[in-house]
């Protein structure tokens, strides 16, 4: 008996993997994942990892689902594990009637068909009649490879050009309309295209099948894009653009990011942020967001720095507090006011994109924001309904103890800012516009480097993390080759001996740059206290690597030392989790108004 796709992924979904391992192996936790000795082959080190759709072993190979997994551990058939999951998470078989054949077969066919659609629209991009298309893919910055990978194209403004490219391939008029290719004509008239004129973008599932198409015109006609009706295979308020390759992106350690547009998705995949993902032309769902938190239990929503963006931030928090669980949260993140991925990208590069991504804010941190507005309230009534608001926020949570800690939380913020008597409240503040995040970067380099230069002992301890990271160029650049260069030497670990040393070296205006007063934190003063000097470190040290470059070195370090035993592996895994450790200590001290980074 064949099931409906749909099925079968419902199921996955309500099957929780590590719950149903964890019955036959014992888990760990590892990062955001699990891992064990594999069950299925006698070993004394743990090799097999269990992620939130699938379970992987390093030693002997073995891979699959939740079903794969009930098969491997029981012998069982396919559809016998099929039932007994099935009976487990409260659902019913579909019964193999006539109708559901017919859907299945439906189904099967119109893949088939956007299969052949979007071969069509991509052979006409390379066409004389793409050519202004094909330009303005380029101008946009988009490589030849990138534009294939995509899969874009170009439908033609030829009328009944879909149906003459497909009516060889044996697909009927009556096939197209129901795939969403062309629309009922008025008046009597025969179909007609449903794309006409515009670059096409091909929508896949989570299983990398075209099921609709996006088109953009290049002109100024409205709208400017357009989306596939909704048909058998494609449901707007469930899809994600790019979904197929955020998923295995996330699988491989990718930061998950929320953004607006094709275009955003399509330039940061370019420039390696390959977890990027976009609803289709709406405001985000209730059902794309629980797709977003099937890849990755704290994705990254990225928002514009205007009063839309903070419009739009503010509803997604409603809705994400609704959804709100202890394994899965949210991290907003603001863009420069007037840019958007794709723009900041094209201005700044890698470096100015991730800035933003390492300046987003926990969910818990942008909520006191988005209820509070800019503007803090002046009087006891104003203030009485803010605490209301905040309340009433942490209230919508559905887990009682993730709740009583927003609360908490909330109202600490809100006790903080309270008014002191006599002190009249601070004028409105004038909005300004986001900070340059290469600046952002340079600053958080200068910090790091000042760090060192009055705490040289930490310098042999960080070697590898400063030797690994992409500082900006010139003095910093300067600096953390100095530093290298320093460690071969017989010196002292002292700042005096270091700072001598580089001033006899030639970096006096290295030097003069790393030091000025202004900005610079506790951490970089000569009578830090070493924890506090260590913890300060790593805290700039993430900023500038990212935490989920991070977590992913963390990895890649255990696999290595989990496959080789190698000594060299095992130091490194310790280095990084010092690094994850160090800076969520510095993180709790933040949180209790203690931190060395003040």
């Amino acid at each position: 008996m064949a099931l409906p796709p749909n099925f079968l992924d419902e199921l996955r979904t309500r099957t929780p993997l590590a719950s149903l391992i964890g019955r036959r192996a014992r888990l760990a936790k590892s990062g955001r994942n699990w891992k064990a000795c594999c069950p299925f082959h006698n070993e004394k080190s743990p090799s097999f990892y269990v992620y939130d759709d699938h379970y992987h072993c390093f030693g002997c190979g073995a891979h699959g689902d939740a079903v794969s997994f009930v098969m491997q551990s029981e012998g069982a058939g396919f559809m016998e594990a099929v039932e007994r999951l099935a009976s487990e998470a409260g659902l019913d078989i579909p019964k193999p009637t006539p109708e559901a054949a017919a859907r299945d077969r439906t189904a099967r066919d119109l893949h088939a068909v956007m299969a052949a659609a979007e071969a069509s629209f991509s052979r006409r991009l390379y066409l004389p009649e793409g050519r202004p298309a094909l330009d303005y893919l380029i101008r946009r910055g988009l490589t030849p490879e990138t534009i294939r990978d995509f899969g874009l194209g170009w439908a033609s403004g030829t009328r009944g050009a879909i149906a003459g490219d497909l009516s060889p391939e044996g697909i009927t008029p009556a096939q197209l309309l129901e795939a969403g290719l062309l629309r009922e004509g008025e008046g009597g008239e025969s179909p007609r295209d449903f794309f006409f004129n515009r670059v096409i973008f091909p929508i896949r599932d989570r299983r990398g099948r075209t099921i609709a198409f996006g088109g953009r015109t290049l002109g100024d006609g409205q709208p400017k894009y357009v989306n596939s009706p909704e048909t058998p295979l494609f449901s707007k308020r469930r899809a994600l653009y790019n979904l197929d390759r955020a998923k295995e992106a996330a699988f491989r350690g990718a930061r998950v990011l929320a953004v607006e547009g094709y275009m955003d998705v399509i330039a940061l995949h370019q420039a390696g942020f390959t977890g990027a993902v976009a609803p289709l032309g709406t405001a985000l769902t209730e059902e794309q967001l629980q797709e977003i938190w099937r890849l990755h239990p704290e994705p990254v929503l990225c928002f514009d720095g205007d009063a839309a963006g903070g419009r739009a931030a503010a509803r997604v928090a409603t809705l994400a507090l609704a959804q709100l669980a202890p394994e899965r949260t949210l991290r907003l993140a603001t863009l420069p006011g007037g840019e958007d991925p794709d723009t900041l990208i094209a201005k700044s590069g890698q470096r100015g994109f991730q800035a933003v991504l390492d300046a987003a804010q926990p969910l818990s941190e942008a909520l006191y924001t988005l209820v509070a507005g800019g503007t803090p309230p002046a009087t006891p009534e104003a203030r009485a309904a803010l605490r209301h608001r905040l309340e009433e926020a942490a209230r919508t949570i559905p887990d009682k103890s993730l709740g009583a800690e927003y609360r908490r939380v909330l109202l600490d913020r809100f006790f903080a800012a309270r008014p002191r008597p006599g002190v009249k409240p601070p004028p409105p503040r004038i909005a300004r516009r986001a900070p340059d995040p290469v600046a952002a970067r340079e600053d958080a380099a200068r910090c790091a480097l000042a760090i060192l230069l009055a705490n040289p002992w930490l310098i042999p301890q960080v070697e590898e993390a400063l030797a690994g990271l992409d500082l900006p160029g010139g003095p910093a650049t300067r600096l953390q080759n100095a530093f290298q260069a320093w460690l071969s030497g017989p010196h002292a670990l002292d700042s005096a001996s270091l700072i001598a040393h580089l001033a006899q070296t030639g970096e006096n205006d290295a030097l003069a740059w790393a030091t000025r007063p202004e900005g610079l934190p506790q951490a970089a003063q000569p009578n830090t206290q070493p924890g506090d000097a260590e913890n300060g470190w790593w805290h700039f040290f993430l900023r500038l690597r990212g935490e989920a470059a991070l977590i992913d070195d963390q990895r890649a370090a255990e696999r290595d030392w989990i496959e080789t035993n190698d000594p060299g592996a095992a130091l490194r895994l310790q280095r990084l989790t010092e690094a994850l450790a160090a800076q969520r200590r510095g993180e709790a001290n933040e949180a209790e108004g203690d931190s060395p980074f003040a």
